[in-house]
């Protein structure tokens, strides 16, 4: 799933690889994928952006977009897997959208899970996008203070996760980029708000902060694949690939539970439910 460090990268690398080109052609689904969503008829998508010239690639939240000089977008999420392929090489058979420059480079979309691939004009509205475009970033000046305030501002028996990764307070902090973050504070996914020290929501905020900028700079998660269908050179400390291995930091086994919408793995010793009196 593409989260704020996949993203980020994936502007990256499309900048890189893509910016300038023209598009030839735009070729709809070869196959129908009941989670994948589209703004309007992906067959109309050719029509849309043939011939027009990829400006740049911006990445928020957890969105990628592509933005073309006929002021079209095309704006993927979630679990859409972007690959870049070569002029020589042959093209997929399978795939959600894929697009042919005129020198011979394309890009293939695929869904894995769930996602959504949309090409739209600076007027398209939906609440989710809004969010992850103009909410709370990062990288915003304030973000250490509106980070503390929200934490004293919501439900007190919400849950560590629940603050973190739902209602995008934070976009692109998602269930995937959560489970390092908590290792690294010491808290469990259950912990309720209103259980934390001062010293522990300061720990949690130095968590965030030093967990995602690690994820970018190092190429995004080894869950998650580049545009070159490569791992991200971040290692994952807790996930899917790595839980059975114990506790990177006391070797005790990892907890893997379903909880809130998605898997968490945790740490019983380092990240004890209930604080110790």
């Amino acid at each position: 799933m593409i989260e704020l460090p996949e993203a980020l990268v994936l502007a990256g690398d499309l900048n890189k690889e893509a910016a300038g080109k023209t598009v030839k052609e735009v070729c709809p689904p070869s196959y129908e994928h009941k989670f994948c969503w589209f703004e309007g008829d992906p067959a109309e998508y050719d029509r849309k952006l043939r011939d027009s010239r990829l400006e740049k690639t911006e990445g928020f939240g957890s969105y990628v977009e592509m933005i073309f000089d006929n002021d079209m977008r095309l704006t993927i999420n979630d679990g859409v897997n972007i690959r870049l392929f070569e002029p020589d090489a042959p093209r997929p058979g399978r795939y959600q959208l894929l697009i042919e420059f005129t020198d011979g480079f394309g890009l293939v979309f695929t869904v894995a899970m769930y996602g959504g691939i949309l090409c739209h004009t600076r007027n398209f509205y939906n609440e989710y996008y809004e969010k992850n475009r103009y909410g709370l970033s990062l990288c915003d000046p304030g973000f250490d203070g509106i980070f503390m305030e929200l934490m004293g501002s919501v439900k007190q028996n919400m849950s560590a996760k629940a603050f973190l990764a739902t209602e995008q307070r934070f976009p692109g902090l998602g269930n995937g980029t959560l489970q390092d973050i908590l290792l690294y504070a010491g808290i469990h996914p259950k912990r309720k708000i209103q259980t934390l020290t001062r010293e522990e929501k300061e720990k949690l905020l130095e968590a965030v902060k030093e967990t995602m900028d690690k994820m970018i700079r190092q190429g995004g998660r080894n869950t998650e694949k580049n545009l070159y269908g490569q791992p991200g050179g971040y290692q994952t400390l807790l996930s899917k690939i790595t839980y059975r291995s114990g506790c990177p930091y006391c070797g005790g086994d990892i907890t893997k539970m379903a909880y809130l919408g998605g898997t968490v793995y945790f740490c019983p010793r380092c990240q004890p439910e209930k604080r110790d009196e």
